[in-house]
């Protein structure tokens, strides 16, 4: 599928046996199109999180297949899901991980100094430019605000072209205008690079930043949303909170 950045294909994810069996997946299909900024959102213990690890090729499927591009990660091995998550995945967590030694710069290009790989110099200078922080460069993340440092997060995860990159509650240690400034970053990636997103939260005016809202419940797919605004984003959480997560 040409147009599609990931997939799953009928995934189930269960954790443990008998009377501690619980399913955090439950039979999801859903394709994640290229070049689009999609949010996943559902209430406490929907399965969003571990949909979006079993996605990212952190988490194996009990069932099902999922796919970055054509590439199903069920079937590799450990090394080569190891080497697909490096060169084709990008990661933005909640918590920023930079590593308190380097400056902004050498974080963005960690990841490929790891893999021995030459940053391609004007698509780095390009996700530099995008994210504002040149003149920060040769700070440590103990000199930059938290807006700043999740800002060199998310460069980092764009510097090495990933085919997606995938956010965990991306805004969730920021304030509110740390948080917009991080989402219209995420966004324009999308929009003036190409790049693809896809990111969990809670957060209905974050959700509305994206193309497409996908909604768990239960560890199902309940609901589709394209065009969200943060209105119609809260309104129906509140009642898929109300429902307890059920359709």
């Amino acid at each position: 599928m040409a147009d599609t950045a990931a997939r799953a294909d009928h995934l189930s994810k269960v954790y443990g046996d008998a009377a501690t069996r619980v399913v955090a997946l439950d039979d999801v299909s859903v394709s994640l199109d290229r070049g689009r900024f999609t949010a996943i959102m559902g209430p406490s213990g929907s399965g969003k999180s571990t949909l979006m690890h079993c996605l990212a090729g952190l988490d194996g499927a009990t069932s099902g297949a999922v796919y970055i591009g054509d590439t199903d990660l069920t079937r590799l091995k450990d090394k080569e899901l190891t080497r697909l998550r490096r060169d084709q995945v990008g990661f933005i967590f909640q918590a920023f991980n930079l590593l308190p030694t380097l400056t902004a710069l050498e974080n963005i290009t960690l990841p490929m100094d790891i893999a021995g790989r030459r940053p391609d110099q004007k698509w780095l200078d390009t996700v530099i430019d995008t994210i504002g922080l040149r003149d920060r460069l040769g700070h440590r993340p103990s000199e930059l605000s938290g807006g700043q440092q999740q800002r060199v997060a998310c460069a980092r995860a764009l510097a090495s072209q990933p085919q997606v990159i995938f956010a965990d509650e991306p805004t969730g240690n920021l304030d509110s205008r740390a948080g917009s400034q991080v989402l219209g970053f995420l966004r324009d990636s999308v929009r003036d690079l190409g790049q693809t997103v896809v990111m969990v939260t809670h957060d209905a005016n974050a959700a509305s930043y994206a193309d497409r809202v996908v909604f768990l419940g239960d560890g199902r797919i309940v609901d589709d949303m394209a065009d969200p605004t943060a209105d119609l984003v809260f309104d129906r959480m509140r009642r898929l909170d109300a429902a307890g997560g059920a359709a």
